[in-house]
This record gives C-alpha cells, structure tokens and sequence, in this order.
C-alpha cells in the first residue's frame, strides 16, 4: 500500500447560506499531531456530527472518486482526493476491504475504525451539484471514521499498516447494508451491532431498527 495523505483545514463559509463548514481541507506536509479530538490544526463546524472522540479521523477512499466523477461528469474537475472533507487518503483501500474495529497504524498513532460516515448536505454544496450526498448514500461509498487508541506524530508518506481485526467478516459495505435494507434479518442486524469497536451511535442505531422490526414483522 502507498503511503499516506493527509488533510486539513480551518473553517470557511460554504455558499450559497455561507454557513460555516469544515469541510474544505488542504493537504499537509508538516509533521502533525494526532491526538484523541483529531489532527491538530484541523476544524469542524458542527461537532454533533463530524469530530470528537469516535469520529477524529476521516479517511474517503480513492477509488471511490473516480465513480463518483463519472456519475457527476460536472462536478469531474473538483473530484479530487482531500476535496470531500477527509483527513486521510490512502490507494488501496475502500468499504468492500475494510472492516468495522480495524486497528491501524499510522505513524506513530494507533487508529480504530469506529463508522462509515453519513453523507449530508454540505456535499451537495460542496461541490455545486445536487444529489451527490443521496448518491454516496445509496452506493454506500461513505468513507469512515477513526477513533483514535495512541495518540502519536504522523506526516505525509507516513506508513498506514492494518495490525488487528477484530470482526473479519464485517466489512463497512455490509454494515451500510445492514443499516439501509428494507427488511435486514434480526440475526444480522444483532450479528452487525454486536461488532467490537462500533461507536456507540451506530449500535443504538442497529438495535432500535432490529426492535422495530421485530414489533412490525
């Protein structure tokens, strides 16, 4: 695997409200700290949902750009690693290949995937075109989110190294899956909120929904 790219950014207005977001990133070749709230230097606009302990860290992969560019020719130009808010950016990884409670290393930090990330509608406004949140919603190409185990220094080029597996069967995708379907099984759904490192969100999400479908089947 290539070594990794890392983004960050304070926080500008996003047109056309101009409401303040984080989501706009520059890439870094400094050494940076990465401590339990994120990168240092790095900001979020509203941290209820982007940021914080289960969510310091946000890696996009790719791949994905290339499909989201020829879905939304329009928007090609600005379809570019960093440009959809991430932290992270790593070739070679993506949601089929990562699982939920993967343990990477990065630098000398020690990171867990925690989540996928919900797309909203700053991404539309992003970049200028309408239905590219709702896309990434159905495709699941979400990305996802770190929590962070050992704080630590990390820098470009630096190593992105998977050392544990926790769940090798729950990959992001199936996740998403999980949470999307019309009518998931009850054994999945428990299978999937049962997973270790899930943030918390995520299995209240997955119990309340097999509760509701357990009442309304």
């Amino acid at each position: 695997m290539s070594g990794a790219r890392l983004f960050l950014g304070g926080l500008r207005p996003l047109p056309p409200e101009n409401r303040p977001t984080g989501i706009f990133k520059a890439e870094s070749h400094q050494p940076l700290w990465l401590g339990t709230e994120g990168l240092g230097g790095d900001a979020q606009a509203d941290r209820r949902v982007h940021g914080g302990p289960e969510k310091a860290l946000h890696q996009y992969a790719v791949a994905n750009y290339a499909r989201l560019a020829a879905a939304f020719p329009e928007a090609a130009a600005d379809l570019l690693p960093g440009s959809i808010g991430e932290n992270l950016s790593v070739a070679g990884w993506d949601e089929d290949s990562v699982c939920v409670g993967d343990i990477f290393r990065l630098g000398d930090a020690r990171i867990q995937v925690s989540q996928p990330r919900s797309p909203c509608w700053k991404i539309d406004a992003r970049y200028g075109q309408d239905g590219i949140a709702r896309w990434i919603d159905e495709t699941g190409l979400t990305g996802w989110y770190f929590r962070v185990l050992e704080e630590g220094q990390v820098e470009a080029g630096c190593d992105f190294d998977l050392i544990e597996r926790p769940n090798p069967d729950l990959t992001l995708a199936r996740l998403w899956r999980g949470l999307k379907e019309l009518r998931p099984s009850l054994a999945e759904l428990e299978l999937l909120a049962a997973a270790s490192g899930l943030t918390p969100g995520w299995r209240k999400k997955l119990t309340e929904r097999g509760e509701w479908l357990r009442k309304n089947t």
